[in-house]
């Protein structure tokens, strides 16, 4: 049986409950449940009224098939990040009460006008020109599910795609729109502990095509990708494993740099 309002907004009450408790569950209630990737938006979209500031900006889950196929989907996934969940470079962050501690490295966009939803799909060119611009940051992503490798399309998009702690970093020069953004390298530190590297092309093969994929995926649900909101596009390496104490610096090149720190 379809989910009907009053049951999504108690599914989209007890997620949030749970991430602002930093506790995690099985599941959510049989009757509670989505069943499919329409209801799970729907129970997402219900966290904005919980927020105490408009929606931040997007995430996007899964834009690797090495991502994809950890937590069992076919595509990537679409999150809401709140307010309450962003910090700028430099921030300290607990780990206390997480589950996936990894932090990644990603590039996100800032939008400057408003993609409405619409008949056609937008073109990547149409999508680039609605950008105002590009930031280094660092997404912290973490679940309320104990099995979020084995909880499902439907469910995952309930809980805003794995959406945590996100840092944003500082705007890049305006030069950034002549880089090749697939081919650009990204360095990650985790410091005294180990280096990695990565680049844009393991964002669905460029972050951009990954901005025109979420502006999209939203027009299809009857969202716009709006002016100021940030999307942050997928994680460009393998995820760096973060531990209590830990001090993380990327290293994006001439786009710029970006540090967080976790305390236990």
């Amino acid at each position: 049986m379809a989910l009907d309002r009053v049951r999504m907004q108690e599914a989209s009450g007890m997620l949030f409950a749970l991430w602002r408790e930093r506790r995690r569950i099985v599941g959510l209630p049989a009757a509670l449940r989505p069943a499919d990737r329409a209801e799970g938006y729907g129970i997402q979209a219900l966290l904005e009224g919980r927020s105490a500031a408009p929606l931040f900006g997007w995430k996007i889950a899964a834009t690797s098939l090495a991502g994809q196929r950890h937590i069992g989907v076919d595509g990537p996934l679409a999150g809401r990040l709140l307010a309450e969940q962003v910090s700028q470079s430099g921030a300290m962050l607990p780990l206390g009460g997480t589950l996936m501690h990894v932090a990644e490295p990603e590039f996100a966009f800032r939008m400057a006008r408003t993609l409405e939803p619409r008949g056609a799909e937008y073109t990547l060119d149409e999508v680039m020109a609605a950008v105002g611009g590009l930031h280094p940051a660092i997404e912290v992503p973490d679940s309320r599910f104990e099995d979020f490798v084995g909880a499902g399309v439907a469910q995952l998009l309930a809980d805003s795609a794995c959406a945590d702690r996100f840092v944003l970093g500082p705007a890049a020069p305006e030069s950034w729109r002549r880089i090749d953004l697939a081919a650009h390298v990204v360095r990650a530190e985790v410091a005294g502990r180990y280096h990695r590297e990565g680049s844009g092309s393991n964002v669905l093969g460029d972050p951009r095509i990954a901005l025109a994929w979420i502006a999209n995926e939203l027009g299809r649900i009857g969202v716009p990708l709006a002016a100021g909101q940030v999307v942050t596009t997928g994680t460009c390496m393998p995820p760096l494993e973060i531990e209590a104490g830990d001090a993380v610096s990327v290293d994006f090149g001439v786009i710029g740099s970006i540090a967080v720190r976790f305390s236990a």
